[in-house]
This record gives C-alpha cells, sequence and structure tokens, in this order.
C-alpha cells in the first residue's frame, strides 16, 4: 500500500502519507495491527509490593480499553492477567486490595492470583469442564527496575524492546527511584499520537522551538542511536554544564551526557536526568486527539529544577505548540509527504518504517 511505502535509504524515503494521520480507517487498523502486538507501561512495582496484593490497571482507557490485574502470588510471583472473569465477563477486581484467592463477585467462579481456576458453584453436571479455557489469560508481564510492562500478544519478546536501553543505564540503581505523583502530569493534545512522537524523535527542531533547552544541549554533538523497535538520542551538554557524574562502567563514561532521550515503538519515551527519570506515555484517544502522561521517577531530589530537564512543563508546552500546527497544516490538499534530513531526522524514518512494518 502506497501510504506505507517508506524506502529503507532515507536519503532517497519520503515521509509517511498524511493519509495515515487524517483517515480514521488507519488509526482504527492501529489498534489491533500496532498497539495490541507491543509491549506498554503497565505501572509501578509498588503497587503489589507484596504477596497477595492485586492492582486492576486498564491499558489505554480511551483507545484499547483492556481490563487488566496486576497480582504477586504467594510465591511472590508477579503476574499479568485478563480482569474479566470466564463465566459471564464480570469484571473480578475493582480495587487494590490483599487476598487469598480472586473470587468474581457474579457467581462465586473463583481463580489462584496466577489466574488458574479454582472453583464453581453450581457446576457439576456441566460437562468437559474446567478446561484451560476457564483460566484467566495469562500476559507477558516485564519488570524493570520498579517498571512494570505487558503485551496483549506473545509475539515479541520483551528484551526486542528494552534491553538496548536497559544496558545502557545498567549503572542507574532503578530500584531506588521513587514515583512522584505530586510532579508527575497529563496533558491532552489535538493532535495525532504520531505527530507527537515523531516531534520526540529528532532533536532538529531544538534550536528553534526550544530556546532553553538549546542553552543546555550540545546541538552540534547530539546524536541518535537506532534499535530495532527502540531507539536512543544521547543528549550531549555544554562542558562545566549539569551533566551527569558518569561511572567509569558506564558505555557513555567521559562523556557530558545531560539527557539520555530513549524511545521504546511505539508510544513510550523514557528520559534520563541527573535527577532521576520522567516517563512519558504517549495515548491514542482519536486520530485528533492525544493524551500525554509525564510520570517522574526521582532518583536525587537535590538535583530536581537544573539542567536540561529543569523545566518539562515548558518544553511540553512548546512541543505542543509545534506538533498542534503541524495537525492543522497536513490536512492541506497540497501536502502529502515531505523528505527526512539524514543527518537529523534518522529516528522520525526509523519511526515511520516501524509503523509500515507494523501496519501492512
Amino acid at each position: 500500500m502506497a501510504v506505507f511505502d517508506i524506502h529503507p535509504d532515507i536519503a532517497q524515503a519520503k515521509t509517511i502519507s498524511t493519509d495515515f494521520y487524517l483517515d480514521p480507517h488507519f488509526f482504527k487498523e492501529s489498534k489491533e495491527k500496532i498497539f495490541s502486538k507491543s509491549w506498554h507501561f503497565v505501572g509501578d512495582a509498588d503497587l503489589v509490593k507484596d504477596n497477595g496484593w492485586v492492582t486492576p490497571v486498564s491499558l489505554f482507557q480511551e483507545f484499547l480499553n483492556e481490563p487488566l490485574l496486576l497480582s504477586r502470588d504467594k510465591n511472590g510471583d508477579l503476574h499479568c492477567l485478563s480482569n474479566v472473569c470466564t463465566h459471564r465477563g464480570n469484571l473480578i477486581v475493582d480495587k487494590p486490595c490483599k487476598v487469598n484467592d480472586l473470587r468474581c463477585r457474579y457467581h462465586g467462579r473463583r481463580f489462584e492470583l496466577n489466574g488458574k481456576f479454582s472453583s464453581m458453584p453450581e457446576f457439576k453436571e456441566v460437562k468437559n469442564f474446567p478446561t484451560t479455557a476457564d483460566d484467566l489469560v495469562n500476559l507477558p508481564v516485564h519488570q524493570w527496575g520498579k517498571l512494570l510492562f505487558a503485551s496483549l500478544d506473545k509475539k515479541f519478546k520483551a528484551d526486542l524492546f528494552f534491553k538496548q536501553m536497559a544496558d545502557r543505564v545498567a549503572w542507574m540503581p532503578l530500584n531506588e527511584f521513587v514515583f512522584h505523583p505530586e510532579l508527575s502530569k497529563d496533558y491532552l493534545i489535538d493532535a495525532h499520537w504520531a505527530l507527537y512522537c515523531e516531534n520526540y524523535l529528532e532533536g532538529f527542531h531544538i534550536p528553534f522551538v526550544h530556546a532553553g533547552l538549546n542553552s543546555v544541549i550540545d546541538y552540534g554533538n547530539y546524536s541518535v542511536e537506532l534499535f530495532p523497535y527502540s531507539s536512543l538520542q544521547l543528549g550531549i551538554g555544554k562542558p562545566g554544564g549539569f551533566n551527569f557524574d558518569l561511572p567509569a562502567n558506564s558505555p557513555d563514561y567521559g562523556k557530558d551526557v545531560a539527557g539520555y532521550y530513549f524511545w521504546v515503538f511505539p508510544n513510550m519515551m523514557f528520559n534520563f536526568y541527573p535527577w532521576g527519570l520522567s516517563v512519558n506515555i504517549i495515548q491514542p484517544i482519536s486520530n485528533k486527539k492525544t493524551k500525554v502522561s509525564f510520570l517522574t521517577f526521582v532518583w536525587d531530589e537535590s538535583k530536581l529544577r537544573q539542567g536540561a530537564g529543569a523545566d518539562l512543563h515548558k518544553v511540553e508546552l512548546e512541543d505542543e505548540e509545534i506538533v498542534q500546527s503541524v495537525q492543522k497544516g497536513i490536512r492541506s490538499r497540497f501536502y502529502n509527504h515531505g523528505r527526512y534530513s539524514v543527518t537529523r531526522e534518522m529516528g522520525t524514518h526509523h519511526f515511520h518504517r516501524l509503523i509500515a512494518e507494523f501496519m501492512k
């Protein structure tokens, strides 16, 4: 399909067709073809810190709207399960709680904390019962530090999405990062989710859009590294600026790193600063509206509000303004494709190629 014909050579390629952003058909298809096949952030491990705890989570409430639950069983093993009873489809868990097993309040069907069917009243006469279809669906789950991820599909192993990032910052004590809800914030943006991701994936716009950020970043040494289903923008700071004090075992030891900007396909950003981590989750609502969640995990409070991560709210508002302007512009009958800067837009080209791979 011509919409998704992205040439592998960035020097020859045209950007993805504007039909992808504007046609509701493609937005609907992306639910199953992109998002249901990928890995997604589902919460902080502190939600199920102790054995017996279960917590309901909804995966993209205004998009996929898939009801899930996190559980930690009596052996301490973590599970991500469907939160829908296999009898009549009732939601099983409606609030965080500590339990011995899972019991549906509709007709009393019980499950173990690993999702396995346990018992059901008034079912003695039912033939060929129970089967594995009566167990709760057990989804792939991945833990990195305190961050929990799940996929609705078993096609892709988590390492394909997260390993390069985890290896690069393995020296950071992620288990010591503390979630701060008071420093976290949601933004509603009148633009397609992919336009927001594209903007994030290139530092090309920094000198033109982010004057404050540009003052602490060495734009000339800004670099991009591509991985199979993720990428890294390495933000090099000005010499003598507020940069990481990297240990000798860091692959970047000796560099003035002001920020690590990791992106994981299709919609997650992990921005590491000397003070900690800002996780950005880009949640589609419609092909014209997106919810962006900034989740703040603090490592060193004394370093907050300094350096490249000093004022994320200001940077976000600057990004919002430009992305919403692009959303208006792509409606033009005179625009369908653009071209890529070979030296600055490798991340965006990589993103478009992945969209094409999944949508085809």
